[in-house]
């Protein structure tokens, strides 16, 4: 390492610099101090020596002399302080020059008492505080020699910034305040041994005097370690100031646990990563849901986190640590849920996200999965399955990976194989058709939560799983299935266990809800899962079941009435007894339209739990950091079946029964539609429609059309009892939906309608019309066009007649004289050709005396033009020699053929 500096140069100027500041500031005139040549040739030993010794012991040299002389502070603060701070920087191995270099500015900012001299003589030590409080880098330097292990070197370093607080107060706050981690930096120092914890003590309290913002810091960062160190009490923290002054780097290094140690696990290690955990937790919702900003919060906190590698640790706490207390495995399980959601950089890192130890290595998603199937603590599963909520809500991508994995397995039927060799979606299958094998149906239920997941608002996961074919439980039939049919077999086995009196074998609760949920998400916006389910009418009859018989919870009765009402507000089939028409009334008959709306009332009451998430946590604390087991403990009240289960008030969360409310609302519409208007069917026709013997064509019209006339006023007064009956129903069964903007009553519905499909008629007649006018004036158009051409062709021949009339006049005049018997004399034509020659003549003469004259005129031009011509000096014959050659007089032989 080059440890040079260019001394000579610093040193040159230098001189001038003390010479000029040792006469101001003690008044020695013409008089150079000693020590200023010391101070500069012990430098240039520490600056430019290659023997570490002799190094040293100049800097041993250095720091007494400027202990002792006020003349040494300020050469040695002119000239050493660019020479010192780079050995703090480049020399840190040398510990011993390090101390040294550290007592010497020590010493520098110490003032030096003395007798001589003025009393408002300039200082050195406040020089030298000034100039090296002047750059923020300095400070920065000084913080990062805290972490050094050696003793003296933290111990001269707080003397160090504790001498600076003398002079420059205010520029070491402000330092303290731009660096980030100042603050936790000198915090730190208080854990330090007695001596540092002092000195560092009595640096902070003068470094918060009259600064406010450090006195925040300082309550934040007390307030936080005791929280992360204390308790595991629930609190809002101010997360920017967090960044800023800790960063999360504090809190990553909580979370980091050695691998394959259940000995990590203290009680006090178990509150401090709960108390992080739950301070992770927070920074990743990004504050209350009323705040602005709370998204582009928990997007930073995703991103910040996630590159300080926070998913490996979470994962190895939450799925790999098994023997760690399951209230960490949950919160640490919330965290990673928390850290994807709706990110897609880190839902990325979590698909790829690799988990174990060689051989046995297996995807993150796949482990996560496998809990959810094996855990017998709920809170696990429902923590689990959280993971694979927020992994796939508005994540298509992922939704359409995991459920491109989802085909039987050659092994399928094997359970006691071993799963980690088998795909994602074949270990889901395996556990869907579990219950058939084992009667397993907890391992359905669960399977089923994820899968709703995975096909949640994707019409391509849901129609990809439907044309999935399961083998039947008897193979030997040869048949298949879809698995949407064997989870209603599924669901058809846990309501039979369900009924069975052995108290000892009783599901539980959540179980049929759970499916039912997987059947709602699936037949929403899914016409092709609707036919599929009702392919069969077992199916149908069974959800009816379901949803009036009283065996069941009001939860089961209430989604089943949902399912139902998806399968008519979702068919899209015009098969006779799958339609819209076929279900409801298989309702109206089976269950009755009041009594099927009160299920939806009974689902709402069951559903609405007002204890919030918070509710369902304990607070975390040295006592319930000794059981653990508390988390998994479920009370339930064994007089009161309809009792919310803890895991329903986790599944069916706040957004879920937003969802049932909305679709609770259309079902009803849709069904007050299906009962104001008729269903297309063939009828046999009515004997009034045969035309009677004898009866004109004309008045088997009229009595057609007036039979017509009052089905349809008989049919739409039907309709509009319907539509009240149907109405008086919804408001029956307790509609919430708002019906201000809906007609009072069924009858105007109809009346509507009727309106409706009469404006439509006189919009196809108009529209008749305006075909028929257009052909019309294309005619009218046509026909002028042939018109005007049929007159031109008239008056051209009327002109052509006009002229063959004249004509024969003509010739019939001449006929009549010639019968005359020459009364009129023959016109004497040598005498015309005698008057016509002369008369030519006479022209011809008029012509040749303009021509004379215009020849005369040219020839005096011709004439003047000559003259100039030859007075310039040009020769006149040559130049119109040639001209007129061309032109001759023209013979009379023409004119004489023309006599001729």
């Amino acid at each position: 390492m080059d440890r040079s500096i260019n001394f000579r140069g610093i040193a040159g100027s230098a001189g001038n610099i003390m010479q000029g500041m040792g006469k101001f500031v003690f008044g020695n005139e013409g008089i150079e101090s000693k020590e200023d040549s010391y101070v500069e040739r012990y430098l240039d030993r520490i600056s430019n020596g290659t023997i570490p010794d002799d190094r040293r012991s100049a800097m041993t040299e250095l720091q007494s002399l400027v202990a002792e002389s006020r003349s040494a502070q300020m050469s040695f603060g002119a000239m050493g302080f660019p020479i010192l701070l780079n050995i703090l920087k480049e020399d840190r191995e040398d510990v011993e020059l390090v101390r040294g270099a550290l007592e010497t500015f020590v010493s520098a900012l110490t003032p030096i008492e003395t007798s001589q001299g003025p009393k408002t003589e300039v200082q050195p030590a406040s020089v030298n505080s000034d100039l090296l409080s002047r750059e923020t880098e300095n400070i920065s330097l000084l913080l990062s020699l805290l972490s050094e292990e050696d003793f003296y070197v933290r111990y001269y370093t707080i003397q160090l910034l504790t001498a600076l607080l003398t002079n420059s107060l205010k520029r070491l706050q402000e330092a303290i305040l731009l660096i980030p981690r100042g603050i936790t930096v000198l915090m730190d120092m208080l854990m330090d041994r007695e001596v540092i914890r002092n000195e560092a003590l009595l640096l902070l309290t003068y470094l918060t005097r009259d600064a406010e913002e450090i006195q925040k810091l300082l309550y934040l960062r007390v307030c936080l370690r005791r929280y992360l160190a204390l308790s595991g009490r629930r609190a809002i923290l101010m997360e920017m100031l967090l960044k800023e002054t800790m960063g999360f780097d504090p809190l990553i290094s909580i979370l980091k646990i050695r691998r394959g140690s259940a000995f990590n696990f203290t009680q006090q290690k178990t509150v401090n990563l709960l108390g992080a955990l739950n301070t992770v937790e927070l920074l990743l919702m990004g504050g209350p849901s009323s705040e602005a900003g709370k998204d582009a919060n928990k997007n930073a906190n995703q991103t910040a986190l996630a590159q300080k590698n926070i998913l490996d640790h979470l994962l190895l706490l939450g799925v790999e640590s098994q023997w760690a207390p399951v209230a960490l495995r949950c919160m640490a399980l919330r965290c990673i849920g928390n850290l994807v959601l709706r990110n897609p950089q880190n839902l990325d890192s979590l698909a790829r996200k690799q988990v174990g130890e060689e051989p046995h290595v297996q995807p993150a998603l796949n482990a996560i999965f496998s809990i959810i199937l094996r855990t017998s603590i709920t809170q696990e599963f429902v923590a689990a399955d959280y993971v694979f909520k927020c992994f796939c809500e508005r994540n298509p991508n992922g939704q359409a990976l995991l459920a491109s994995t989802i085909a039987p397995h050659p092994n399928q039927g094997d359970t006691h194989g071993p799963a980690s060799d088998m795909p994602f979606g074949s270990v889901l299958l395996q556990a869907l058709v579990s219950s058939d094998v084992n009667g397993d149906m907890e391992a359905c239920c669960r399977a089923s939560s994820v899968l709703s997941h995975i096909i949640k608002d994707n019409l391509q996961s849901k129609d990809h799983v439907l044309q999935i074919q399961l083998e039947t439980p008897t193979p030997s039939l040869g048949r298949t299935e879809p698995v949407l049919h064997r989870i209603v077999t599924c669901l058809s086995i846990a309501a039979s266990t369900d009924g069975e009196n052995d108290q000892n074998n009783q599901p539980e609760p959540y179980i049929q809800p759970v499916i039912l949920r997987l059947l709602i998400i699936w037949l929403v916006d899914c016409s092709n899962a609707v036919n599929c389910l009702l392919e069969s009418a077992v199916h149908l009859n069974y959800i009816i079941e379901l949803a009036s018989s009283k065996c069941y919870t009001a939860c089961v009765r209430g989604l089943a009435a949902v399912v139902l009402g998806a399968c008519i507000l979702y068919n899209a089939s015009r098969e006779k007894g799958r339609d819209a028409f076929a279900v409801a009334d298989a309702i109206s008959q089976k269950i009755g339209l009041t009594t099927y709306f009160l299920r939806f009332d009974e689902l709402r009451k069951s559903l609405a739990h007002p204890l919030s998430e918070q509710h369902h946590r304990k607070e975390l604390s040295r006592s319930s950091a000794n059981s653990m087991s508390d988390f998994q403990e479920i009370e339930e009240d064994e007089t009161n079946k309809d009792d919310q289960h803890p895991v329903l008030s986790e599944i069916f969360d706040s957004q879920f029964v937003n969802f049932l409310s909305k679709l609770e609302a259309d079902i009803r519409e849709n069904i007050m539609d299906i009962f104001s208007r008729t269903k297309t069917a063939t009828a046999v026709l009515p004997t009034e429609l045969e035309q009677k013997n004898g009866e004109v064509d004309g008045e088997y019209i009229k009595r057609l059309k007036s039979f017509v006339e009052k089905q349809c006023n008989e049919m739409q007064d039907l309709l509009a009892r319907n539509a009240m009956l149907a109405e008086e129903l919804v408001r029956t069964g307790g509609a919430t939906t708002d019906t201000s903007h809906k007609p009072s009553s069924g009858r105007e519905r109809v009346q509507i309608e009727a309106l409706r499909q009469e404006l439509e008629g006189a919009k196809r007649q108009i529209e008749a019309l305006k075909d028929e006018k257009s052909q019309i004036e294309a005619e009218a158009n046509n026909q002028r066009n042939l018109s005007v051409k049929l007159e031109s062709d008239l008056k051209s021949l009327s002109e052509a007649y006009n002229s063959i009339e004249q004509a024969n006049y003509r010739l019939d005049a001449e006929v009549k004289t010639l019968r005359q018997g020459g009364s009129v004399p023959y016109p004497d034509v040598e005498a015309i050709k005698a008057q016509a020659k002369e008369e030519a003549e006479k022209d011809s003469e008029a012509e040749l005396n303009d021509l004379l004259v215009c020849l005369g005129q040219e020839q005096t031009k011709v004439e003047k033009l000559s003259t100039r011509l030859a007075e310039l000096g040009e020769d006149v014959d040559t130049l119109l020699q040639g001209i007129g050659d061309d032109t001759a007089i023209p013979d009379d032989d023409d004119e004489d053929e023309d006599e001729e």
